[in-house]
């Protein structure tokens, strides 16, 4: 497996090139970027007419989902940032230290310390002040959130809840288990009030129907009629959101 990158929109995604056993060019995006698959015994000619057909294949998906490309974009955290997460507002204190670990610490006023590794690449420490903010962050809103839930549960299906939880999840918007623990990801955060919502719907939704049969989407459609205006409003925005 190679590594590469492309340039699109004055952005630099990564590439990974894959050899394989086909006969065919194949390309997909992944969490981190593009992954272009390619047949094992390919000469210097095939790997050049193979790239030129990549970039075609991205520059066109470029053009007509611009705001996709956001998922790959590594967000920075600086000393006296403030973040803004729904209708509440943090404020960033950052340590660089020789430490073995990230720690972070959610203080009154909602001041976040965050205290990184020096050691580690500044994408590192990017990727772990992301996680580490999501963490004390999902903390802080769970009570609201699940009060929340509770609240859209009682109206519209009473059933059973064992545990609500944040995750910081980019693969899905949440999960619902047959023992009824429902697993919502932090990036919701960022979402409308109403799209917030249509996921928490989603979810238990789900506390009946253990699928997406037709009878699901009546549950869903009957707690909400418009549930196809919030479903429309993630697959548009919902990439560029998160921590």
């Amino acid at each position: 497996m190679l590594s590469s990158s492309i340039e699109l929109g004055g952005q630099h995604i990564p590439v990974k090139v894959i050899h394989e056993r086909r006969s065919s060019f194949r390309a997909a995006t992944g969490k981190q970027g593009f992954i272009l698959r390619l047949p094992k015994r390919l000469d210097k000619s095939g790997e050049k007419r193979a790239w030129e057909w990549f970039e075609s294949w991205a520059k066109a998906l470029h053009r007509d989902k611009p705001d996709f490309f956001q998922r790959f974009l590594s967000k920075q955290y600086n000393d006296g940032d403030v973040i803004q997460v729904g209708n509440r507002q943090y404020t960033l204190g950052v340590n660089l230290e020789d430490r073995a670990s990230h720690t972070a610490k959610l203080h009154p006023n909602r001041y976040i310390q965050l205290n990184l590794v020096r050691s580690v690449s500044t994408e590192e420490q990017h990727k772990a002040a992301a996680t580490l903010l999501s963490r004390l962050i999902g903390q802080d809103f769970l009570p609201e959130f699940s009060r929340r839930v509770l609240e859209l549960n009682q109206l519209h299906f009473a059933k059973p809840i064992k545990d609500i939880r944040f995750k910081n999840t980019s693969s899905r918007w949440g999960s619902c288990s047959n023992t009824g623990n429902l697993n919502f990801s932090t990036r919701l955060l960022f979402a409308p009030a109403e799209v917030i919502d249509y996921v928490i719907i989603h979810e238990l939704a789900h506390l009946i129907e253990m699928n997406h049969s037709d009878r699901y989407w009546a549950l869903v459609e009957k707690a909400m009629p418009d549930y196809m205006m919030q479903e429309k409003w993630l697959k548009k925005h919902g990439a560029g959101l998160g921590f």
